[in-house]
């Protein structure tokens, strides 16, 4: 069975939308719920079945993901936040940004490569330490669970492989 989230979805909407016409006691209408989720998980097994075998061969190229992690404007909701942190308004350290990266784009420029005079074209909130924010600095300071710090990171490898050796 392919993989069809669009109906997925459907069925959810659907079941949805028959639960809040219900009044607040049994209805027949919950007969009507059967077919979605048996389709619904019919094709969850099937997406967990392509998604094992695509795991079980995916190859990781570290040197392509930071590249590509590099060579674009991953890092403007960081610089807003830095923004923030220096007192800006997120809506004014959002105007700055896009226009910061404007700026880059026309000058064919990556973060990386402005100096702080250009920074401060934009912003006379930007110091010296703006020049710190680089991708493994954003990838360390997602410390919530689910984020990208390796030791987020190592914690939710710890997680998976309790439940895995639980099961």
């Amino acid at each position: 069975m392919p993989l069809l989230p669009g109906r997925v979805y459907g069925h959810l909407i659907g079941l949805l939308t028959t639960l809040k016409g219900l009044p607040l006691s049994y209805n027949r209408d919950l007969q009507e719920d059967k077919e979605g989720f048996f389709d619904t998980v019919d094709t969850l097994l099937s997406s967990l079945e392509v998604f094992t075998g695509m795991m079980g061969t995916l190859k990781v190229k570290a040197g392509k993901m930071r590249q590509a992690s590099e060579g674009n404007y991953t890092l403007a909701t960081d610089i807003a936040d830095y923004l923030v942190k220096k007192g800006l308004a997120f809506r004014e350290a959002y105007g700055v940004v896009g226009s910061l990266v404007k700026y880059c784009i026309e000058k064919g420029k990556e973060f990386s490569q402005l100096s702080i005079k250009e920074y401060r074209q934009f912003s006379s909130s930007f110091a010296e330490d703006v020049l710190l924010i680089t991708v493994d600095t954003s990838v360390k300071a997602r410390m919530e669970i689910g984020g990208t710090a390796p030791s987020q990171v190592a914690e939710a490898l710890k997680r998976a492989k309790q439940i895995i050796e639980d099961n």
